[in-house]
């Protein structure tokens, strides 16, 4: 039996651990404090079918797994599907969404969501997507490590490596790129919307995803670019143009809190287990990095093991 040092705490590294874990292998988990990984910035969303718009049959596929793993790993997962509307100018949108995905239901929006209720005459529907908040999963993921006496420190791995580190991992994986994400947290208590709502934009689509305590995540920009920097202005008011057309009484909402990541991406944008100079690498999660680590970890579970 081997001994593996996890590089990575985000939530490819978590993934990773546990399925090694419930596999019987020892394992530790080496963090850098330095490094704030990319999915403490996510939506959250297990959207397969969503992300079936733009991403290959694969992610579309090997998604639909994550739903079930995350639901018998974390305990927050709310299985209330997920609603997409387009402003009456961009219906065009909505039908050319509906054309490229799968499993939807044409409905009106305000009888699944009451507070859209009377704002959009058409959306879809995708009622066996899910959702999570990702940093309590993260959380909790790591905290039943921990209880479970997995080691989480900042030294020096002592076992044989899987570099989990996303851009870090930049010098070694040559073909890596990034893509910058930018979020913002806002606080409105006027809105109680119960699943992610994806609002259709020909030039800048963005998703709403309810947090606890009246909070919502906003996220939208894929820009190629390695500048982790503050959100851009430009993209701030956009995002919140973006919610202002769902719903008017988000105009008095507060900003808790704005944030970039940068993702690791490969040019297909399909993540990758690569063993390397003795090394093994898993990365390129895009962003599909909670709807496809699980898979990939179980991947690499099968790969190692047998």
């Amino acid at each position: 039996m081997a001994y593996w040092s996890i590089l990575g705490s985000g939530v490819t590294g978590l993934c990773i651990a546990t399925a090694l874990y419930e596999k019987g292998e020892k394992i530790e988990v080496v963090e850098n404090p330095n490094i704030q990984a990319a999915s403490y910035f996510a939506g959250g969303m297990l959207a397969p079918f969503c992300e079936g718009e733009s991403a290959p049959d694969i992610v579309v596929k090997n998604g639909q797994l994550s739903v079930e793993w995350w639901d018998n790993h974390v305990s927050n997962v709310k299985k209330t599907g997920t609603i997409v509307i387009a402003p009456p100018r961009d219906m065009s949108e909505l039908r050319r969404f509906a054309n490229m995905t799968i499993c939807h239901e044409w409905v009106d929006p305000g009888k699944i969501e009451k507070d859209l209720k009377g704002r959009f005459s058409e959306g879809l529907f995708f009622p066996s997507e899910a959702f999570i908040d990702p940093r309590l999963a993260l959380q909790e993921l790591k905290e039943n490590l921990k209880n479970k006496g997995v080691s989480f420190h900042t030294g020096s791995p002592k076992g044989k490596i899987i570099d989990c580190t996303g851009m870090a991992a930049t010098s070694s994986l040559k073909n890596l790129r990034a893509v910058r994400g930018e979020m913002l947290i806002f606080e409105c208590h006027e809105v109680n919307f119960l699943r992610p709502i994806r609002l259709l934009h020909p030039r800048f689509p963005c998703y709403l995803v309810p947090r606890a305590n009246g909070r919502f995540m906003v996220g939208a920009t894929m820009v190629e670019s390695n500048d982790d920097s503050p959100i851009s202005a430009r993209a701030l008011i956009e995002m919140l143009s973006s919610v202002y057309a769902i719903h008017p009484a988000f105009a008095e909402a507060r900003i808790v809190e704005t944030g970039t990541g940068c993702r690791p991406s490969f040019p297909d944008n399909i993540p990758q287990i690569i063993e390397q100079d003795g090394k093994f690498y898993i990365n390129g999660m895009y962003r599909h990095g909670f709807l496809l680590a699980p898979v990939l970890a179980l991947d690499f579970v099968r790969k190692i093991l047998g």
